[in-house]
C-alpha cells in the first residue's frame, strides 16, 4: 500500500520553511565564524595629564603700602622786603634761580644813610669831647673839696655833669650803632637758602620798609621739602602700630616709611620719612593728615607740586602671598586649586587681606610650602591629576 500524498499546498509551504532556515545557518556561521577568529579589543588609553604652571607658597616679609595722593611744601618760606625806605638800585640775583643764606639780593640808594653814619660819628666825637670836660671838672672839683674851697653843692653838680656826659656818649654810640645797621639794611640779602622768586619792582623805584609794605621777592626752602597728605584712620594706624608710646608722645615717626613718586620718578621712587601726624580725625572725611620730609638735594622736587605718596609701616608685617592670577570666584567666595604631591587639583577657599603691590595677603586657606595653580585655571578642575611645571609666585619684570 502506498504511502499517503500531502497536499500540493502544504508541500511547497514545507520547502519555503527549510530554504529559509538554510540560508539563515549559512548567514549566522560565517559571522560566528569572523567572531571567533578576530582577538579581544584592548582597554582604552588613559587620558594624557594637563599641563599647568604651579608656584609654591611661601612666608613673606614685607611692608604693606598704602597708596595716596598729595602735595609737597616747602618747609620755609619769606617774604623779601626792605628793613629801610629807599631807592632801589640794583638787583643781584637771576629770577628762579637757587640762592644761599647771605647771598646779596638787592642795593638800595645808600648815600642818605651814609650821612646819617657821618652825622652820628660826629655826634660820638663831641660827647667824648664832652665827657673829657665834665671829668676834668669833677676831679677839679674833687680837690677844692677837700680844702673847702667850694661847696657841697659845686661838687655834686659836677659830679652830676660827669655822669650826665658818660650818658650822652653812650646815646650818641647808639645813634651810631644804628646808623651803621640802617647803612647795612640797604644790602638786602638773603634770610634762608632755597629758590628765588621774581621781582616785584624794577630798579629806580622807591621801596618802604615795614611788614605791611610790598615784598619785593619771595623765597622758598628746597631742601628737605615736605610732602602733605590725607589717609583713612585705619592705615593710620597700622603704621604706626610698630611705634612706641614715649615716640608717639613726642611724634617720633621716623620709624615709618614714605615712599614718593612723580612723573619723572616713577621707576625710582624717593625714600623718605614720617615726619607729623595731625591731632585729630576730620569727621568729614573721616581721615588724618599726615606730614612726611624727603630730601631734595637736586631741587628736583617743586613746592605746590601734587605727588603720589606710599605710607609704610613702623615695623614689617609676616605672611603669605599669592599672585592675583590664582585666584578663582565662585559666587562671593574666593579660591585657589591646590596641586598636592600626588599632581591632585585640590579645591581650596581661602581668605584674603590686602593688596601687597601686584599680590594679595592670605588670610586663613593655605600653609606655606603648598604648591598652587597660578596658569590656566579654566583648563582644570578639582580631582584632576595635572602636570605641574613650577614657575616663580611673582614674574620677574
Amino acid at each position: 500500500m502506498s504511502a499517503p500524498k500531502l497536499p500540493v499546498r502544504n508541500t511547497w509551504l514545507l520547502a519555503a520553511a527549510l530554504v529559509t532556515a538554510s540560508a539563515g545557518l549559512s548567514l549566522m556561521m560565517p559571522w560566528e565564524s569572523s567572531q571567533a577568529s578576530e582577538p579581544a579589543a584592548a582597554p582604552a588609553a588613559a587620558p594624557a595629564a594637563v599641563s599647568v604652571s604651579v608656584a609654591k607658597v611661601e612666608a613673606s616679609h614685607f611692608t604693606n603700602w598704602a597708596e595716596f595722593s598729595g602735595h609737597l611744601d616747602a618747609i620755609n618760606r619769606v617774604e623779601v622786603r626792605p628793613r629801610v625806605s629807599g631807592m632801589l638800585l640794583s638787583r643781584h640775583f637771576t629770577e628762579g634761580a637757587l640762592v644761599n643764606k647771605g647771598d646779596l639780593l638787592l642795593t638800595l640808594d645808600p648815600a642818605p644813610f651814609a650821612a646819617e653814619v657821618a652825622r652820628a660819628k660826629a655826634d660820638v666825637a663831641a660827647a667824648k669831647a664832652r665827657q673829657a670836660q665834665a671829668h676834668n671838672d669833677y676831679d677839679r672839683a674833687q680837690g677844692l673839696w677837700k680844702t673847702k674851697v667850694i661847696a657841697k653843692n659845686d661838687l655834686d653838680q659836677r659830679q652830676n655833669a660827669a655822669l650826665e656826659s658818660d650818658a650822652e656818649l653812650e646815646a650818641a654810640k647808639a645813634q651810631l650803632q644804628t646808623a651803621e645797621l640802617n647803612l647795612s639794611y640797604t644790602q638786602v640779602k638773603a634770610p634762608i637758602a632755597g629758590r628765588i622768586g621774581k621781582l616785584t619792582v624794577t630798579e629806580g623805584n622807591l621801596v618802604a620798609a615795614g611788614p605791611s609794605a610790598q615784598a619785593l621777592t619771595s623765597i622758598v626752602s628746597v631742601d628737605p621739602i615736605y610732602a602733605s597728605f590725607d589717609a583713612d584712620e585705619q592705615t593710620v594706624m597700622r603704621a604706626l602700630s610698630g611705634i612706641s608710646a614715649a615716640d608717639r608722645a613726642t611724634s617720633q615717626y621716623g620709624a615709618v616709611a614714605v615712599e614718593l613718586g612723580t612723573a619723572a620718578t616713577d621707576n625710582t621712587p624717593i625714600l623718605g620719612k614720617l615726619q607729623w601726624v595731625d591731632n585729630q580725625i576730620d569727621p568729614g572725611s573721616g581721615t588724618i593728615r599726615l606730614r612726611a620730609q624727603f630730601s631734595n638735594a637736586g631741587a628736583t622736587l617743586i613746592p605746590g607740586q601734587f605727588v603720589r605718596l606710599r605710607l609704610g609701616q613702623a615695623q614689617r608685617t609676616d605672611g603669605l602671598l599669592i599672585t592675583e592670577r590664582a585666584l578663582g570666584t565662585d559666587q562671593d567666595k574666593k579660591y585657589v586649586l591646590v596641586v598636592g604631591t600626588d599632581n591632585k587639583v585640590q579645591y581650596r577657599e581661602v581668605q584674603l587681606g590686602d593688596a601687597v603691590g601686584d599680590l594679595r595677603l592670605v588670610k586663613s586657606g593655605l600653609k606655606a610650602g603648598e604648591s598652587i595653580v597660578v596658569s590656566g585655571l579654566q583648563r582644570v578642575r578639582p580631582g584632576m591629576t595635572v602636570a605641574p611645571q613650577t614657575v616663580p609666585m611673582e614674574p620677574k619684570a
